[in-house]
């Protein structure tokens, strides 16, 4: 069988309760996701993979299906601490080569700030498989223009889900990259 997925979508979730558990369920089920057994895998964005909008991924799946994910999770049980959940995605410029997807968790971030970082990181991931030189110094967007002026990434992006912890419950927050075979 093959297990190299053909398409993707990305989604995200907010969940609220006093219980961590079903905190977690809220947001997956906020994402849309909460009736698969999701099943998390390492970063790799497959070769020519399509990304798919979230409405017609979910059509291909069936209730209780296996699902394999890279799943990003950020919880807080802290009144006015922020969560953020962001994956971010690099593809490179030759569709028949692997991109990558990362995963970034944090607390104290705004959702912009985790969004861009994990963008970097996807986009760092990328440029060390792809032979291009990663110099940290530099700021993000320096990086990027050395990135695209080599012509080998194409393109980056994340989906990133932030929300301030209430008082006695717990918030969860996700975002996610489902994988469909």
């Amino acid at each position: 069988m093959d297990f190299v997925p053909k398409e993707l979508f990305f989604t995200k979730g907010v969940g609220v309760h006093r219980e961590k558990l079903v905190s977690f369920e809220m947001a997956l089920r906020d994402a849309g996701v909460a009736e698969f057994n999701l099943v998390r895998v390492s970063s790799i964005y497959p070769p020519n993979c399509k990304t798919i909008s979230k409405e017609e991924g979910l059509k291909k799946l069936k209730t209780g299906q296996v699902v394999f994910c890279v799943l990003s999770q950020s919880e807080v049980k802290e009144y006015g601490r922020l969560a953020a959940a962001s994956v971010g995605v690099a593809l490179p410029q030759d569709h028949a080569k692997h991109g990558y997807l990362s995963e970034h968790h944090s607390l104290g971030e705004t959702e912009q700030e985790a969004n861009d970082y994990c963008q970097d990181l996807a986009a760092e991931m990328l440029a060390t498989t792809l032979g291009i030189p990663v110099d940290s110094n530099l700021e993000w967007d320096e990086r990027k223009n050395l990135w695209k002026m080599q012509e080998q990434m194409v393109k980056t992006t994340a989906i990133t889900q932030a929300a301030i912890g209430q008082r006695d419950v717990w918030t969860t927050v996700i975002a996610g990259a489902v994988l469909i075979l």
